[in-house]
């Protein structure tokens, strides 16, 4: 059975650095982020997930991966905060 495909952000603990990213295995790529094999979430300490944004195929997916990597750091910021304001920590609704 295929897996779901998602768009995810991850942010360090001060919210400074961010990180937009797709998979179909959501529990391992946040395993991944926070054992430090990404270059990039390891040097920023980018472990919270704070935003899941599932789509229907994967092709879907990378195009908004793409298009939101391309938005302004404010609007991602707006973003984030309609879907979780208060920035939680999102890592329990992953199954």
């Amino acid at each position: 059975m295929a897996r779901q495909p998602v768009v995810c952000i991850l942010a360090s603990p001060n919210g400074r650095a961010l990180y937009i990213g797709v998979t179909t295995d959501l529990g391992r790529r946040l395993d991944e982020h926070r054992r430090g094999l990404s270059t990039h979430s390891a040097q920023y300490n980018i472990t919270r997930l704070v935003y899941i944004e599932s789509l229907e195929t994967a092709p879907d997916a990378i195009a908004r991966e793409k298009q939101l990597k391309r938005w302004r750091r404010e609007k991602k910021i707006a973003l984030i905060d309609a879907a979780n304001p208060e920035w939680l920590d999102l890592s329990a609704q992953v199954h």
